[in-house]
């Protein structure tokens, strides 16, 4: 089969496209042949070979990344149900990687397709989506919080903005750059800004005219950020979901008990309850199956991933990004 092989960390280009075996799914796996596969903003940092308390640990080289994989399953190990052959699937955890023409799975992983949902719907909610649902748990928007969303056109950012107006409350959206700032406002989101122009906060303060923002979703960092937590009023909320500029931006201790501002870095969060995300994948699913969240997807050819790593690192995307073989 074809995958994408990464031998030494470093810059996008030490992604290559490579042949190598087909993996075999052995007691209790599936293989399957895959029709879509997510890339992530942490698999560009894990690349790069980024070591941190928020990042998953770095994979033995050389390796296949990602483990977002939907496709049908085209054989079946010892001890599973054979009618699994032939099955449109998701799953969060296929190996070696999914990055690849064929990946292999634990049964126990699988999530049918539900109905009629495209192989690159599926995943891009079962990992992005799923996160989005479980950052907006721990945030407990409610349809009173006036809520603004760093990021706001990526893949995450895009659906909170969605179920944060599904919820009733009032959105701000902020994103880099003129098409993205229109995407954000095309999902309905109440103002649209965008944060690459200077004087950005002082602009949603002057549309918020005295309202208090209630709540920062973060997914920037560095000066971004900063400037974000600026807006939050008394007894608010700032969570960081995100650090697409690579830069950490944690709130003065002695600033949040002077605002009485509450910060948690859900990203740990995430990281620290991996019981909830089989729960969490079923919800994203039947989300984007009912329409109630719709993901934007950019598609690459797997044959094209170091393209598609650059453009996510520079922040050139718009909506999650999917490799297809």
């Amino acid at each position: 089969m074809h995958a994408v092989v990464l031998r030494t960390f470093g810059p996008a280009e030490n992604l290559h496209y490579e042949t190598v075996p087909d993996p075999v799914p052995g007691p209790g796996e599936v293989r399957i042949a895959v029709k879509a596969a997510g890339v992530h903003l942490v698999e560009t940092m894990m690349r790069a070979g980024l070591d941190g308390d928020s990042l998953p640990p770095l994979p033995e080289l050389p390796s296949i990344l990602g483990g977002e994989v939907a496709g049908r399953v085209d054989a079946v190990g010892p001890e599973v149900d054979p009618s699994w052959a032939g099955r449109d699937v998701v799953t969060s955890a296929g190996r070696p990687g999914g990055y690849a023409e064929l990946a292999v799975a634990d049964v126990t992983s699988l999530h049918p397709l539900p109905g009629t949902l495209p192989y690159e719907t599926a995943v891009a909610m079962i990992v992005t989506g799923a996160t989005a649902l479980r950052f907006l748990d721990v945030a407990r928007l409610t349809a009173t919080d006036v809520v603004l969303v760093t990021s706001a056109a990526g893949g995450i950012g895009r659906l909170l903005v969605q179920d944060a107006r599904n919820l009733g409350a009032t959105v701000i959206g902020a994103a880099g750059g003129p098409a993205k700032v229109a995407a954000v406002a095309g999902l309905g989101a109440d103002l649209a800004v965008d944060y690459d122009q200077p004087g950005w906060d002082k602009a949603v303060a002057e549309w918020l005219d005295g309202r208090p923002l209630t709540a920062v979703l973060d997914g920037v960092g560095g000066d971004r950020a900063r400037e974000a937590f600026g807006l939050i009023g008394r007894g608010g909320r700032y969570l960081t979901i995100g650090n697409a500029s690579r830069q950490d931006f944690r709130p003065d201790p002695a600033t949040l008990a002077d605002r009485d501002v509450t910060a948690v870095n859900a990203l740990l969060h995430l990281l620290g309850r991996p019981e909830e995300r089989p729960e969490s994948e079923v919800r994203a699913l039947a989300a984007a199956a009912e329409g109630r969240l719709v993901p934007v997807v950019q598609t690459f050819p797997l044959s094209r991933a170091a393209a598609a790593h650059a453009a996510l690192e520079s922040r050139r995307t718009t909506g999650k990004v999917v490799l297809v073989p």
